[in-house]
């Protein structure tokens, strides 16, 4: 073998190991950015969770101002009342029949 096919040769492995290596580092970079995206998912999950009971709480929050007399939340309490009212009175006719 010539010396510069044998140059070429060692080149060619150079090559191929570093291709190697950066596979190698490129798998363990998606392995680790998958788990971290599992935990990202997670967290948003539970976060969503979190967000709709304090949502509720917000709820209760302004029902319970606008028992208390609060202005601004009165007539939606007034309202809602009206409509919890309606349920029951519509529950309560059809245990009549």
């Amino acid at each position: 073998m010539s010396d510069e096919g044998y140059e070429e040769l060692v080149l060619l492995n150079r090559k191929i190991d570093e291709l190697v290596n950066n596979f190698g580092i490129l798998r363990e970079e998606n392995r680790d950015l998958k788990l971290r995206n599992e935990a990202l998912f997670s967290e948003l999950n539970g976060r969503s969770d979190e967000m709709k009971e304090l949502e509720k709480k917000i709820d209760k929050l302004k029902l319970t101002g606008a028992l208390l007399g609060d202005g601004e939340n009165a007539s939606d309490a007034k309202r809602r009342l009206n409509e919890l009212m309606r349920e029951i009175d519509k529950c309560i006719a059809l245990l009549d029949r």
